[in-house]
């Protein structure tokens, strides 16, 4: 493969094609991103959960607009190859949505697929979501400097309270 000039520069053009012509590549998108507002989680590919990320994110911030907003509606009917979650992404996501920012979605490896591909392999989900979270909360490390003070202090009282009658 020869390097051209053409292959160093980018010209805007930075979607990963994924193995697919355009037309297949966003309808695969569109499917995924319908199956997430519909569900909240799902698993998939790491590169196509990468790219579906930013589509989820522009979405609600789309539906925080309102579906009065005519932007908004186009966007949620195209983007949204069931018409039922419309109203589930104006009424339920929106609202969870309103006071945040930054992120609505998070994107969580999981180990690689098992069959001849071994595909990289990720959870893409909208934050506050019903589902029990997919890393366990962190427990409190007995070994920082605190935690031992405080365990020597538990100590010292108890057996304060056990030598005084």
């Amino acid at each position: 493969m020869r390097l051209t000039l053409q292959m160093l520069i980018s010209h805007g053009r930075m979607a990963r094609r994924m193995g697919l012509g355009p037309r297949s590549r966003i309808d695969m998108l569109r499917n995924i991103l319908t199956g997430l507002v519909r569900h909240e989680r799902i698993e998939t590919t790491l590169a196509r959960a990468d790219e579906v990320r930013f589509y989820a994110e522009k979405l609600v911030d789309y539906a925080k607009k309102g579906d009065t907003d005519e932007k908004a509606m186009k966007m949620a009917s195209f983007w949204l190859t069931e018409k039922d979650l419309v109203p589930k992404l104006f009424k339920v996501l929106a609202p969870r949505f309103e006071n945040h920012s930054n992120s609505y979605t998070r994107l969580a490896r999981i180990p690689n697929r098992q069959n001849l591909d071994r595909a990289k392999m990720a959870v893409l989900e909208y934050k506050g979501n019903p589902f029990p979270p997919l890393y366990p909360a962190k427990k409190e490390n007995e070994l920082t400097l605190i935690n031992q003070l405080l365990k020597g202090y538990r100590e010292d009282r108890a057996q304060q309270l056990d030598t005084k009658p």
